[in-house]
């Protein structure tokens, strides 16, 4: 029974890659279905924080004109949209619409007698004409009454419009409102569309809320961005249920959300919100009011980028007012970023030209048909079957049941709803196993060639190495239209989902390829390890294990988007993109390409050097991480992966042939240099 059994696992390895193939070929559909996806929505919007402006102007002579001035070199540069927050007594008073005291103010004018101090700590609000009075009094009423705080009206001058809030100015001052609606006139006669941000300060209401919406949608708003750290409606979901009835005006006003790329956490509530629109939602940049005075070419890539390579279709630019010592004035960033938009930055010359549009952003439309479901169990069951391939290749009489395992842990995995955990767990070791085995048949290939030409010529060895890298490079892409397949969900494209466990796509490949080369050449992996642990430790074994481990951390540290460059590394990336089109990943290109390319030829002189694939493993399994970044079109992170494979040659071309002049003159002097 052992006997048949270890025939069968023998046996099974050419049915798994049968298997294999059926996996790719129906994830071809499902890969075409994403591109059909990522071919919508072309439309990029440029939106300016109205907030930023406000505050600017609060530092000019002349607030209004230099309001309307800056708003008219925004619009001529192509901001096309205005974010606008809910409004609040801090804003009202900045824009000149209110006045604001408190008691202490008051009485310092002798409004208040002396002795209120000793009773009263209260907020009182100066309307500065009659119509801010009709517009803003019943909004600031209905908002201080949502929390028992009296409001009363109260005598200032004659003519003049105030009222009196019972409580302190400081807790009157961060109560919001809904958004200025006479600024929202403004904005919207000069041409601007409107993106209102909506936070989660208040209770909800949803009298209030859907009031709110019917101004936005008659406004032609289309989207709702949100402030803080929770979408409108989370707090009191528990006891309201106020996610699902916030999600229903939504839709019903036609109204759409926006995430934010790169919050240090999802804003609560979001997913659950973005579940109920039908995934009707956009992907936005923000550029920080520190990061909007870089330099133009640096800003208009971004942008540029933001678009092309994250599916990005909101551009948000804030500008603060900050000091310039050096010229004693009072300055912000407006102008920096006409010139990032127009000249000589060019940013929406670069959009334009990468086949996109400024407009009203639009929510991707999803393409999908009733036979994606068969496909992707297709696709499960080829994925199941290449990592039984990977365990073949360490625990050959555990085949099958890696196989079997599999499938029974994918099925019980769906019957308990828990689809997304799996396709997650597969694509991950899918994304471990292809670039790995692709590895070991190298590894194997370069073996069993040493073996039958130990003295190959160097343009046979050359050969050998460019054919086997190109093979070697296909094999693990294989793991690509699993991934795509696997993750082919519009949650992925707007990053509310994510690859989990690219940490260990960067490590275990590199440790298999490792395990195999040092444990699984000889009798047994017994006797292998039993002959590495007897070997005596020098000095230079542990300066070089203190080396390897230095740089292992460092590579481990550039895997995440949080990594730091080397010097000249950021301007060495914007000549690439900007030469190119789409830029390859260094390390692919520069480094690992070529060290297989490389350690290949050499390896077929001196065996002892097949050790150096192991590190070039890297160049597979990244490969395979671009495609695991599910928020780049498809045909970009295929454009790079080629593109590296092309650079990569090249430069290996070029490292062969610098170790071709070492290795000659090493054969020609070392005779001399033993013999002396």
């Amino acid at each position: 029974m052992y006997q048949r059994w270890q025939k069968w696992n023998k046996v099974s390895r050419k049915w798994l890659w049968i298997l294999v193939v059926v996996g790719m070929v129906a994830s071809l559909p499902l890969i075409y279905g994403r591109i059909q996806t990522e071919q919508t929505a072309k439309n990029v919007e440029l939106i300016f924080n109205y907030r930023s402006l406000l505050e600017s102007s609060y530092y000019q002579p002349n607030p209004e004109a230099y309001l309307n001035e800056q708003l008219d070199k925004l619009q001529g540069a192509g901001v096309s949209t205005i974010a606008m927050f809910e409004s609040n007594l801090d804003e009202l008073s900045r824009s000149h619409r209110v006045m604001v005291y408190s008691t202490q103010d008051l009485i310092n004018m002798k409004k208040l007698p002396l002795s209120s101090a000793a009773t009263e700590n209260q907020t009182y609000v100066v309307f500065t004409n009659e119509e801010n009075a009709r517009t803003f009094q019943p909004l600031i009423e209905d908002t201080f009454n949502t929390f028992d705080i009296d409001v009363a009206p109260w005598s200032w001058e004659p003519g003049e419009t105030a009222i009196r809030i019972n409580t302190s100015m400081a807790n009157a001052l961060i109560k919001s409102f809904a958004p200025d609606p006479i600024a929202m006139k403004m904005l919207r006669d000069k041409g601007f569309n409107i993106l209102p941000r909506m936070s989660d300060s208040m209770p909800y209401d949803q009298t209030a809320v859907d009031k709110m919406l019917t101004m936005f949608q008659e406004n032609n708003v289309k989207h709702i961005l949100f402030e803080g750290d929770a979408v409108k409606g989370f707090t009191d979901d528990p006891e309201k249920k106020s996610l699902k009835a916030f999600a229903d005006s939504l839709k019903a006003h036609g109204l759409g959300i926006v995430t934010i790329e790169g919050l240090k956490k999802p804003q609560a509530g979001f997913n659950k919100l973005a579940y109920d629109l039908n995934y009707n939602v956009v992907r936005l940049y923000s550029l920080s009011d520190k990061d909007a005075k870089l330099d133009t070419d640096t800003l208009a890539d971004r942008f540029a980028l933001a678009v092309k390579d994250r599916k990005i279709r909101m551009i948000y630019i804030n500008s603060m007012p900050s000091k310039d010592m050096s010229k004693s004035t009072i300055t912000d960033s407006v102008d920096n970023i006409v010139q990032t938009l127009g000249e000589p930055g060019n940013a929406i010359k670069r959009i334009e030209k990468d086949g996109y549009h400024l407009g009203q952003a639009e929510a991707f439309t999803v393409t999908s048909h009733t036979w994606d479901k068969m496909l992707k169990a297709l696709v499960v069951l080829g994925g199941v079957a290449f990592v039984s391939i990977l365990v073949s290749y360490f625990l050959p009489s555990l085949t099958l049941a890696a196989l079997i395992i599999g499938l029974l842990g994918c099925a019980g995995l769906f019957v308990i709803h828990k689809q997304e955990l799996l396709e997650q767990m597969l694509s991950l070791l899918v994304a471990i196993s292809a670039p790995t085995i692709a590895m070991l048949l190298a590894i194997k290939k370069v073996q069993e060639t040493q073996r039958a030409n130990y003295l190959m010529s160097s343009g046979r060895r050359l050969t050998h190495s460019l054919v086997l890298f190109i093979k070697t490079s296909l094999l693990s892409l294989c793991a690509v239209p699993f991934v795509i397949a696997l993750l082919n969900n519009i949650t992925y494209a707007l990053v509310l989902n994510q690859f989990r466990g690219v940490s260990l796509l960067h490590v275990v490949p590199v440790f298999l390829v490792a395990l195999y080369v040092f444990l699984y050449q000889g009798k047994s992996v017994y006797s292998e390890l039993r002959r590495w642990l007897r070997m005596p430790i020098t000095v230079l074994w542990v300066a070089c294990a203190v080396i390897l481990g230095a740089v292992g951390l460092y590579y481990l540290s550039r895997t995440g988007n949080s990594g730091s460059l080397l010097p000249g590394e950021a301007e060495f990336r914007s000549f690439l993109e900007n030469t190119i089109g789409v830029r390859p990943r260094n390390k692919e290109f520069l480094a690992f390409h070529p060290l297989f390319i490389m350690g290949v030829f050499a390896a077929l002189r001196f065996p002892k050097l097949i050790y150096v694939l192991i590190i070039a493993s890297i160049g597979q399994l990244s490969m395979v991480d671009t495609f695991a970044h599910i928020h780049s079109p498809v045909l970009i992170s295929l454009i790079r992966g080629l593109l590296g494979m092309g650079f990569g040659i090249i430069i290996g071309l070029i490292a062969v042939g610098v170790w071709t002049i070492v290795e000659r003159c090493w054969t020609q002097w070392s005779p001399r240099l033993l013999k002396d």
